[in-house]
C-alpha cells in the first residue's frame, strides 16, 4: 500500500467517524482520568456504569482520597481488576493532591508518575484535556491500524509513530478516537463487518471476512446513534 492509499484511508476513517469523541462519560480532567483508570480490560459500558453511581459523591481527589482501599473496592466492585485498579486510584488521588496541588499534569512524562497511568493513559488525557497532539494505541487502534496496512510495527509505541507520519499533527487527538470506534463497531477482532467498512476498496484484509451483517442494525446507523449519543450529553 503506498502513501496516497494510506491517506484515502485515514480519510475515509475520518469522514466516518469524526465528532464522535471518547465513549467515556466525565464532566471533569479528573473524573476522565479515573475513568480511563477503570477501562483497562473492562468495556466502556460498564465504566459508564459505575462512574454514574459514584461519580456525584466521588468526584474529586479529596473525596475520592478519603475513602479506604476496601471502601473503594466497594464503590468499583463490579469493576475488572478491582482491587488493584482501587489501590491505583487512592495512590492517584493521593499524588495529585501531595505533589501536583489537585490539577493533573499536563507534561506527559510527568503525568505517568501517577499510579495507574500508563503511557496510553496519558496519551489519552493530554489530548483529550490538554489538545497535546499524541495518538494513544491500545488494542483496537493496534489491530485495525495492521489490517488497514497503516503499519507493521511489532509494539503500541511503534504503532504510534508510523501514524504520526501518516496523519497531521492537528488530528492526532481525533485519529485515536477513529481507530478506536472503527476497531469496536466494524473491524471488530471477531467478525469484522468488511462489506459495510469505509475502506473496504483499499484494504489489504478484506478478503478475510465479506460475509454481510448478521444484526439488522448497520454500521452507519450505529454512528448515527453514536452521534445523537455524543450531541445529548
Amino acid at each position: 500500500m503506498n502513501k496516497a492509499q494510506k491517506q484515502a484511508v485515514i480519510a475515509a476513517l475520518e469522514q466516518q467517524y469524526d465528532g464522535i469523541g471518547t465513549a467515556l462519560h466525565y464532566h471533569s480532567p479528573f473524573e476522565l482520568l479515573v475513568a480511563v483508570i477503570l477501562s483497562a480490560q473492562c468495556t466502556d459500558e460498564r465504566v459508564n456504569v459505575i462512574t454514574s453511581r459514584i461519580f456525584p459523591r466521588l468526584n474529586t481527589p479529596e473525596k475520592m482520597g478519603a475513602l479506604t482501599q476496601e471502601e473503594l473496592e466497594q464503590e468499583i466492585r463490579d469493576c475488572g481488576l478491582y482491587k488493584a485498579k482501587a489501590k491505583n486510584l487512592l495512590g492517584m488521588c493521593r499524588m495529585l493532591q501531595d505533589e501536583f496541588g489537585g490539577v493533573i499534569p499536563k507534561d506527559i512524562p510527568t503525568m505517568m508518575k501517577l499510579p495507574g497511568v500508563g503511557r496510553k493513559t496519558a496519551d489519552v488525557i493530554a489530548s483529550v484535556i490538554y489538545k497535546v497532539p499524541a495518538i494513544a494505541v491500545d488494542t483496537h487502534v493496534f489491530r485495525t491500524s495492521h489490517r488497514l496496512g497503516l503499519s507493521k510495527a511489532a509494539t503500541p509505541e511503534a504503532t504510534e509513530l508510523d501514524l504520526q507520519k501518516l496523519i497531521p499533527k492537528a488530528k492526532w487527538a481525533d485519529a485515536h478516537h477513529w481507530f478506536i470506534w472503527h476497531g469496536r463497531i466494524t473491524c471488530k477482532a471477531r467478525n469484522p463487518l468488511c462489506t459495510e467498512c469505509p475502506c473496504l476498496n483499499l484494504c489489504p484484509f478484506k478478503e478475510k471476512n465479506l460475509k454481510p451483517n448478521p444484526k439488522g442494525e448497520t454500521v452507519q446507523q450505529t454512528v448515527a446513534a453514536l452521534r445523537a449519543e455524543r450531541a445529548a450529553r
